[in-house]
């Protein structure tokens, strides 16, 4: 009896993990075949009507560079709430930014205005009790995403990894940004970290507070709707010119649609792809695409942590795949200044693609995640000019020095190749 316990236990322990490990749905394995590039109209259809959420006319998109430009305003939106505020992070830590923002909601809440927090429960672990309790007693309505409970011990791997304020379902803010003391500053020491966060107005903030919206049924079973989530939004004339859309994924959902997305956007690329990207482990078809992409004469760019990081495994784990594309005239650049968490696509000088999605398997496949794709040549050249800055801050790696790295970091690579579905 003693043997078929431990045999059932030590069986049950593998299945969970087996089911943790994995999206639960079929990988994507086949290539995209390129039938048009970025500026044909049909690009624009496939994302907008293959993939995602309708492409939407007359919004406005602004960067906020690092923490002294995205708190304030952030925080500003919330005090100004008249009706409702939705946010969504993975990382809530403790210190005074995340006291500033529990402070704000929670005088929202005791004003009358519903304020609804979603927190990932491994993001938020590092976060004080005493901010939960407060913004509790305030009345803000808080829930964690995947909380351990017996009837979702298989989902513990899937993490919302999302990163959306709503403020009275007009304004929204979506990025790379999580709420602790790394964030803030300016990026100018290895303590304050570098990042880039989107203000947005116009009708795609109606697609954010449905993405939002999304994940609260899932943990709540409430659906919330009304004016004060959704109030009409085609204002006359509109807040700005740019097409946009909120694409979101989700193991539960379509895991695989931000990765098809990203292919979509590589496989059309006729000019140019500029990739920021805090973590950069590209799985085989991926690797494949990019490969394309520069056989067909498209430069490739891309910024990624240097010395400051706040992972050496993922770091090692994606120099392991530079030496392809390096050999194929990639341009890898190495920040400098401090931790680089910036997660922007920029394809052609047409669309820009941010949020939270890190280009690797775990925002491809196993997390919750949400980015919004920009189409509008004037603000994707504002993007490139931001990029570019962050590049004369960086050092570019040669396919000779790739070569030439220390034995250890070989080794390393090679070690974290067992880890790379996980990374």
């Amino acid at each position: 009896m003693f043997t078929v316990v431990v045999t059932a236990l030590v069986t049950g322990v593998l299945v969970l993990l087996a089911l943790n490990f994995t999206a639960g749905e079929k990988k994507v394995q086949q290539q995209l075949p390129r039938l048009y590039n970025t500026a044909s109209p049909q690009f624009e259809r496939a994302l907008g009507s293959l993939l995602g959420p309708g492409i939407v006319g007359g919004n406005e998109v602004t960067e906020l560079l690092n923490g002294d430009q995205i708190f304030p305003p952030m925080l500003a939106a919330i005090k100004a709430a008249r009706h409702s505020v939705t946010f969504e992070t993975y990382i809530y830590w403790s210190g005074d930014i995340g006291k500033a923002f529990a402070d704000a909601l929670s005088e929202r809440a005791r004003a009358g205005v519903k304020v609804h927090v979603l927190l990932d429960w491994v993001g938020s672990a590092k976060m004080e009790e005493s901010y939960l309790a407060d913004m509790k007693q305030a009345g803000v309505q808080i829930e964690k995403f995947h909380k351990p409970h017996w009837y979702n011990l298989a989902r513990m791997n899937n993490r919302t990894h999302r990163k959306l304020l709503v403020v009275d379902g007009q304004v929204g803010f979506t990025g790379g940004v999580g709420i602790a003391p790394e964030w803030t500053g300016n990026a100018t020491d290895p303590d304050h970290w570098r990042d880039s966060h989107y203000l947005v107005r116009g009708p795609a903030v109606a697609q954010m507070q449905a993405t939002f919206l999304d994940n609260w049924l899932k943990v709540t079973g409430k659906v919330l709707h009304g004016d004060v989530y959704f109030p009409p939004l085609n204002q006359q004339p509109p807040v700005g010119t740019q097409k946009a859309q909120m694409f979101s994924s989700s193991p539960s959902s379509g895991s695989e649609s931000m990765q098809l997305m990203y292919h979509l956007a590589i496989t059309a690329a006729e000019r140019s792809i500029d990739l920021s990207v805090a973590y950069f482990v590209p799985d085989e078809l991926t690797q494949k695409l990019l490969m394309d992409a520069l056989a067909r004469g498209v430069r490739v760019r891309m910024v990624t942590p240097g010395e400051h990081t706040d992972t050496a495994t993922v770091k090692a784990a994606s120099r392991a795949t530079w030496g392809e594309l390096l050999q194929a005239g990639a341009e890898i650049y190495e920040y400098g200044p401090t931790m680089y968490h910036c997660k922007v696509m920029i394809v052609d000088q047409l669309l820009v693609s941010v949020g939270s999605t890190n280009f690797d398997n775990r925002s491809f496949r196993l997390n919750d995640e949400a980015n919004l794709n920009v189409y509008d040549a004037k603000f994707a050249q504002r993007q490139t000019e931001v990029f570019e800055d962050d590049i004369n801050q960086s050092r570019r790696v040669t396919y000779e020095a790739w070569l030439d790295r220390p034995l250890r970091e070989k080794v390393h690579e090679k070690m974290t190749a067992l880890l790379r579905s996980q990374l």
